[in-house]
C-alpha cells in the first residue's frame, strides 16, 4: 500500500497542501506561544529524531553521495529547511492568515521563474493556463466573491516576508529536479540535519535575546503536529511528487492550501461554507487538473 501511494504523485501532492495549509494555521496560531526561530528549530530537530532511526541504513549506504553532493544538499538545506519555515513562521507574527494565504500563490509563479532560470525549464501553454485558472479560484476563495477585496486588504512587513520566504521556496524546489540519485530517506535525512546546522546559531542568537515559550496545550499541540505532518510527510511527499513529474506540474498544487485553509476555518472554526467556496474550489481543480494532464510528460522511478 505504501508503495502504490509513494507511485501516485497527484495523491501525494494533495496530501502536501493540506498538511502545509495546516501549518499555516497553526503558525498563525501559535504567534505569541512559541518564538519562530525556536518554533523552526524544534520543528527539524524532532522532525530528524523521527527519522534517524529509520534513515540511518540509507545515510550510510548513500554517504559517499552526501560527500559528492554535499554544496547541493546544503543549498536545499538552507532554503527549503532553514529558511523557507523560519521566515515564514517570522512574517505570521505580523500578518493575519488571509495575506500570507494570497501571497503563497505565488509559489507556482516562483517555481516557473526559477526553474526557468536554473534548470532552464519552460512552462507549457497548459501549464500556464492551469496555474493561471487555479490562481483565479484561490482568489475566488480569498476575496469571497468580490474582487473588490483585493483593493482593500492592507499589507505590512510581514506580507513582504512571506514574499521573501516564497522566492526561497521557489529555489528549493526548482533544485529537487537536480536531486542525487539517493534513497528518499536518505536525501531528506541529510538535508533537514544540513538545514538544523544553518538554524542552530539563529536558534541560539534568539534565545540569548530572552524570547520565551509559553508551555501551554497550544505550544504542545502546535509542535506536534508541525514536527510529523507538514515536515517528515510532507517533504517526503513532495520531494517523491516533484521527482515523478517535475517541479512545474507540482506547482499547481500550492494552490490547494488556500483551499484546504478555508475547509479547515468551516469545519474546526465553525465558518459558514458559501457559493464562491464551491467556485473557487472548482476554479482551483480544474487548474491543477489542466496543469497536470495538458504537459510534457515526465515519469521516474
Amino acid at each position: 500500500m505504501l508503495r502504490r501511494l509513494l507511485d501516485a504523485p497527484y495523491l501525494l501532492l494533495t496530501l502536501v497542501s493540506l498538511f502545509w495549509a495546516g501549518n499555516l494555521v497553526l503558525g498563525r496560531h501559535a504567534a505569541g506561544h512559541v518564538p519562530p526561530v525556536t518554533l523552526a528549530w524544534t520543528r527539524w530537530t524532532l522532525a530528524s529524531l523521527i527519522l534517524l532511526p529509520f534513515a540511518w541504513p540509507a545515510l550510510r549506504k548513500d554517504y559517499p553521495l552526501i560527500l559528492r553532493h554535499w554544496r547541493l544538499l546544503a543549498v536545499l538545506g538552507l532554503t527549503g529547511i532553514a529558511l523557507f519555515n523560519t521566515i515564514a513562521y517570522y512574517a505570521l507574527q505580523f500578518t493575519p492568515a488571509i495575506n500570507a494565504l494570497l501571497i503563497q500563490s505565488t509559489g507556482p509563479l516562483m517555481i516557473a521563474f526559477w526553474s526557468l532560470a536554473l534548470n532552464g525549464e519552460r512552462l507549457s501553454g497548459g501549464q500556464a493556463v492551469g496555474i493561471g485558472l487555479s490562481l483565479m479560484g484561490v482568489l475566488t476563495i480569498i476575496c469571497r466573491g468580490d474582487p473588490g477585496v483585493l483593493m482593500r486588504i492592507e499589507f505590512n512587513q510581514g506580507d513582504l516576508w512571506v514574499i521573501v520566504a516564497m522566492v526561497i521556496y521557489g529555489i528549493y524546489s526548482s533544485l529537487l529536479a537536480r536531486r542525487p540519485a539517493m534513497s528518499q530517506l536518505g536525501f531528506l535525512t541529510s538535508t533537514m540535519l544540513l538545514g538544523l546546522l544553518f538554524l542552530t546559531p539563529l536558534f541560539a542568537m534568539e534565545r540569548a535575546t530572552g524570547a520565551q515559550v509559553i508551555f501551554d496545550t497550544t505550544t504542545i499541540l502546535t509542535i506536534a503536529y508541525v514536527a510529523l505532518f507538514p515536515s517528515v510527510l510532507a517533504y517526503l511527499f513532495f520531494i517523491r511528487g516533484v521527482q515523478l513529474i517535475g517541479p512545474n506540474r507540482a506547482a499547481p498544487f500550492f494552490h490547494l492550501m488556500p483551499m484546504f485553509g478555508s475547509i479547515l476555518a468551516i469545519l474546526f472554526l465553525g465558518e459558514v461554507p458559501h457559493l464562491y467556496h464551491a467556485v473557487g474550489y472548482a476554479l482551483v481543480l480544474g487548474g491543477i487538473a489542466i496543469a497536470t494532464i495538458w504537459a510534457p510528460g515526465r515519469a521516474k522511478a
